[in-house]
């Protein structure tokens, strides 16, 4: 008995062993799945915009480029990125078929905003900066004439009243006691 107890016993456990490793192998396979499926991220473009001055074609260094992605009227966020000493800001992380507002700010230079639609894989967008403007405006001041305020920052226009003049002051009391006047005649007494 006991060499049947030593042939069986591998036999068994090779019978009841298999079988029990031979289950997840076989649980891949199903076709019922449980937990998160993977979700491919949505394409993305290479978007890259060169910020220059309108008066010469220089580069701007340093200039903020601030993109706002909207994909299927649902907000994607936003990402401000800086130029290089090229004046360009490259961002490649942008969804591909939506459309963002590119907004350029840079000192000494009037903000730029303008939307597009990025429907292709690589976009190139230059913008050209100019300096302040006046700011035109349909309002007119008090005389009818159009407005005359100046680009920049100014004091607002406050109106001047003439100021009322003041009561001319009382005299002082004087601490020496008064002489009354003389009524004396440069005429000559006879």
């Amino acid at each position: 008995m006991p060499l049947r107890r030593i042939l069986w016993s591998p036999l068994a456990l090779l019978l009841f062993v298999a079988p029990i490793a031979c289950l997840p192998a076989a649980a891949q396979d199903s076709p019922e799945r449980h937990g998160r499926k993977y979700k491919a991220p949505p394409a993305t473009s290479h978007i890259e915009v060169t910020v220059l001055k309108k008066f010469n074609g220089k580069p701007i260094s340093n200039a903020a480029v601030i993109f706002d992605a909207k994909l299927d009227g649902k907000d994607q966020g936003n990402l401000e990125v800086k130029t290089d000493p090229d004046g360009k800001a490259i961002i490649d992380i942008i969804p591909t078929g939506s459309t963002v507002r590119v907004q350029v700010i840079a000192t000494g230079f009037a903000t730029y905003a303008e939307e597009y639609l990025v429907s292709e894989p690589s976009r190139e967008i230059t913008v050209a900066m100019i300096h302040p403007q006046e700011q035109v405006s349909s309002y007119q001041d008090n005389e009818g004439k159009a407005a005359t305020r100046k680009p920049g920052v100014q004091e607002p226009i406050r109106p001047t009243k003439p100021a009322a003049k003041p009561a001319p002051p009382a005299p002082a009391p004087s601490t020496t006691p008064q002489q009354p006047p003389s009524t004396s005649d440069n005429t000559p007494k006879q």
